[in-house]
């Protein structure tokens, strides 16, 4: 399953450096593959721009305390599958 994730990681980098990232690899993204975000806090402006761009999303709290974010096309049962089953094995995302 883990082959239908695209990973980015983008904890390390300063705004606006992860949501420039994330919205080219959402834009970028094939189908049937689900984005695997690592941010070090939730990235409330991404949201909206990928809900534009058609994607859904799940936020969880990742082993080491990091936000992941797991987005997939509305339209894409594959990539959502692989992404609700990944997500499922963390948290959900706690302020």
């Amino acid at each position: 399953m883990a082959e239908a994730l695209v990973d980015l990681d983008v904890s390390d980098l300063e705004p606006p450096e992860p949501l420039l990232r994330a919205t080219v690899a959402l834009q970028n993204l094939p189908r049937g593959k689900a984005l695997h975000m690592i941010h070090r806090l939730r990235p409330r402006l991404l949201y909206p721009e990928a809900e534009r761009l058609g994607f859904e999303s799940d936020t969880r709290q990742g082993p080491d305390g990091r936000c992941e974010i797991f987005f997939w096309r509305r339209d894409d049962p594959a990539a959502a599958r692989a992404a609700r089953t990944a997500a499922a094995a963390l948290p959900p995302w706690r302020e």
